[in-house]
């Protein structure tokens, strides 16, 4: 689906984070128009490191463009950090994530190296050279569906004031979507979403700053759409804690209070049915002309 078009429609909706690719078999199955691509879970489930600027680019084009393939028609939304550098490093991620198939790319206004836009310690770039970086990822863009979405991590260090004089410069500079990082409040939110005439993102990040809100609430505040970046990861995560500190202690992985995903459905969605069909035509033909 385009996700330009849902958007223009006023259609709100959540696009769950996907940190690996059994995620991204869930989300297919379940249904979601758009996923989140998050430069923090993807880098901690592919490579165990933090969101610090460690990640690189072509890292993350691997990751994103395996998204892209598994999650079939769905719409993937990507982080790319701070564009991994200067202007002409801007250009090359635009270039880059809009080629592996992502329809938004997400910039933000923190220096080299970032950090998670929910911990201390970050920072920002001058409001100048994140516009800059925006006009060059428009003018990178070759693709008129493929929309680029600013982030603002200042409200720590410049408050509100910062948030919105950021963002309209940004939305000045090009950016087709804006994202205000770390918001702590409803009053905040419906601020910058009644302020501006471009799409508003939010962010639902599990155990950050910002209040978490359902769909309704949120498409009230005005806000287009809203990721939900670590909601799965966590999940997950938990799930795994639980079921190997059980094995651990009790030397079996067969609990009546422990639920697991069914291995046959599983083995249905990751495409075994599709190598049986093949197996079928191909090798057990051979094996009928090897035999005649």
């Amino acid at each position: 689906m385009l996700i330009r078009e849902k958007i223009k429609l006023g259609e709100f909706f959540c696009a769950p984070g996907i940190p690996d690719m059994i995620s991204a078999i869930m989300a297919k199955k379940i249904g979601f128009d758009a996923v989140y691509a998050s430069g923090y879970w993807m880098g901690a489930s592919a490579y165990g490191l933090p969101d610090a600027g460690i990640i690189t680019l072509t890292q993350m084009i691997d990751r994103v463009s395996t998204l892209v393939e598994v999650v079939g028609e769905a719409a993937v939304i990507a982080d790319a950090d701070t564009g991994f550098g200067g202007l002409l490093n801007v250009r090359e991620t635009v270039r880059s994530y809009e080629k592996a198939g992502a329809q938004i790319i997400q910039l933000e206004d923190q220096e080299f190296p970032k950090k998670c836009g929910h911990l201390r310690g970050k920072r920002l770039e001058d409001v100048d050279t994140m516009a800059a970086k925006i006009r060059v990822a428009r003018e990178a863009v070759q693709n008129e569906n493929t929309l680029i979405a600013a982030r603002t991590d200042c409200h720590q260090s410049e408050g509100m004031s910062g948030v919105m004089a950021r963002l309209e410069s940004y939305i000045s500079a090009g950016a087709d979507i804006v994202f205000p990082e770390a918001l702590r409040t409803e009053e905040e939110m419906h601020k910058v979403c009644s302020s501006f005439d471009v799409p508003v993102m939010a962010n639902m990040a599990d155990g950050g700053l910002t209040p978490i809100l359902d769909a309704d609430t949120l498409s009230d505040l005005g806000f287009a759409f809203a990721i939900f970046p670590g909601t799965a990861a966590l999940a997950g995560a938990a799930a795994v804690e639980n079921v190997l500190n059980r094995l651990k202690t009790t030397g079996t992985s067969s609990h009546r209070d422990i639920e697991l995903f069914d291995f046959a459905e599983f083995c249905q969605l990751i495409g075994f049915d599709d190598i049986e069909v093949f197996e079928e035509k191909w090798l057990r033909s051979a094996d009928d002309r090897a035999s005649s």
